[in-house]
């Protein structure tokens, strides 16, 4: 998966992804104070065009590999970064309400919920080999 930023400000991000070889633009609004929701917007684009907006976009590309991990009746997608930001592993869950529970299995790490730095369009522009030893 490859994604870019024709916009990152964080009221109102746009990414464009391709993923094996479907085109994706997505934009998505601010983030609520917990940063556990915002408004997404997600519409599928033709290659050519996900592969033309990519060259339009900011300074930085998003490099990972997501692997998906069912548990009872939620989905772990899990992102395994490359090139800038070699060394990082995150997993994110998507549920119903803020205050549902779902299962947390022992492999999961630190909660980085609401840390921007954490955001793939941060990413893009500060990749985690320039500050993963600050933590």
């Amino acid at each position: 998966m490859v994604q870019g930023f024709l916009n990152t400000d964080p009221g109102r991000t746009v990414r464009v992804r391709i993923h094996g070889e479907i085109g994706y633009i997505t934009v998505k609004g601010p983030s609520n104070e917990e940063g556990t929701t915002r408004f997404e917007w997600e519409g599928e684009i033709n290659l050519g065009d996900a592969k033309a907006l990519l060259k339009l976009c900011e300074p930085g590309m998003i490099e990972k590999t997501r692997y998906e991990v069912l548990m009872g009746d939620h989905k772990y997608e899990i992102d395994e970064f490359h090139g800038d930001n070699e060394g990082l592993v995150m997993a994110e869950i998507e549920l119903e309400t803020e205050d549902e529970e779902f299962p947390r299995p022992e492999w999961l790490g630190t909660e980085v919920t609401g840390d921007v730095r954490y955001y793939n369009s941060y990413l893009a522009k500060q990749p985690y080999k320039y500050w993963k030893d600050e933590n």
